[in-house]
């Protein structure tokens, strides 16, 4: 049994073994791209101590929703640490590091999990670092990672936990980058939003950050010239800042009045990201730093989860026209909508003598068909 690895060691066919974000970390790190050194808690960790904590036996007992997510996270809070973990971490954290949780159902192409498991930023010392792993592997029954696996269709006994433990990056600016619009989908066309300090202000939406909008149609790797299409500046009220002893605080005020980068910065962060996209093939959402030194570090990536997916077809010029907007309608047609037009497609078939049984379904009552009619 391995409890630890490095991330360097990690492929992408170790799904099982470390999680989803420690696999997408060490695919960036094979490929020469900028992520912080550490290793990673692997799942067989997580098994010993679920098996001890009676996690197997909670879930054949039937129970559910909330009151498993409970139970759950109480077990393995109170379950012991593996002496070979604790003897890895002691060998192994030197400085302040980074803890993040590593589902084996997450950061992937279906299902991203994000924000649904715990992470815990500049922790100091072997014995708090023992403490946030067991504390991730407690958040994996979290009752907002419970409900989105059942959403899901997702099996709660066939999800294990690995942690990653990266050395902490002293960040002067971080964010996220979109290497496609999320809100438009528009492919290579990559949206930054950056702030001072770590980026958790950034991700979980706490700060109001400078945002970016960048062509990235003419990259190529890490080379070619980018044009920074947008830049809109954000009040950059609050930051997430690490604190000397361990932990992090959130400080208010003295931000920047202008953006808190150059277009240079703006630029390089693009770059990098088509190289990450080149990478998996698929447009990706990726969490970055920005140090002291100006160096750019990659913490995270995983495929953007929500965006409509692209028509296959011949290579070439391609024209689509969509009736809907033609018609002036801009938006998906609601529930009720679809109703109210079943409704009024039901009363012009009986109009021409096919009148249906039930007007709300909108089916005909006979199996005969008016020519060129269509039913919904």
């Amino acid at each position: 049994m391995r409890v630890v690895a490095d991330l360097a060691e990690v492929g992408a066919d170790m799904l099982d073994e470390a999680g989803g974000k420690a696999v997408n970390l060490g695919v960036l790190l094979r490929a020469g791209l900028p992520v912080p050194p550490g290793f990673v808690v692997t799942t067989d960790a997580y098994r010993e101590v679920a098996s001890a904590a009676g996690l197997d036996a909670l879930l054949a007992g039937g129970l559910d929703g909330p009151a498993l997510a409970a139970r759950a996270r109480e077990s393995l809070l109170a379950a012991p640490v593996p002496e070979p973990v604790l003897l890895a971490l002691r060998e192994r954290v030197r400085g302040p590091v980074a803890v993040r949780s590593s589902a084996t159902a997450e950061d992937l192409p279906q299902a991203s999990f994000a924000g649904q498991q715990d992470t815990f930023l500049n922790v100091a010392g072997p014995g708090a670092v023992a403490d946030a792993v067991r504390r991730c592997w407690a958040s994996l029954w979290s009752d907002r990672a419970v409900a989105y696996r059942a959403a899901n269709g997702i099996d709660h006994g066939s999800v294990r936990l690995a942690v990653v433990v990266q050395e902490m990056v002293p960040a002067e600016v971080a964010g996220v980058m979109f290497t496609a619009d999320p809100v438009t989908g528009r492919r290579r066309q990559a949206v930054i939003e950056a702030a001072p300090g770590l980026g958790e202000a950034v991700v979980s939406g706490a700060v109001n950050p400078d945002r970016f909008v960048v062509d990235m149609g003419i990259f190529v790797g890490d080379r070619g010239i980018g044009r920074v299409l947008e830049r809109r500046t954000g009040d950059k009220a609050l930051s997430v800042r690490p604190l000397p002893g361990g932990g992090v605080e959130r400080v208010t005020g003295g931000a920047p009045a202008g953006a808190c980068l150059d277009d240079d910065q703006v630029l390089a962060l693009a770059r990098l990201g088509a190289r990450v996209e080149t990478l998996y093939g698929a447009p990706q959402d990726i969490e970055w730093a920005i140090d002291g030194a100006g160096r750019i570090w990659l913490t995270q990536a995983r495929p953007i989860t929500t965006l409509h997916p692209v028509p296959e077809g011949q290579d070439g010029l391609r024209v689509y026209l969509c009736f809907s907007v033609a018609q002036g309608l801009y938006r998906p047609i609601t529930p009720m909508g679809v109703s109210a037009f079943r409704v009024l497609a039901s009363a012009a078939a009986a109009e021409a003598g096919f009148p249906p049984t039930d007007p709300w379904p909108g089916r005909p009552r006979s199996p005969r068909r008016a020519a060129g009619c269509s039913w919904t």
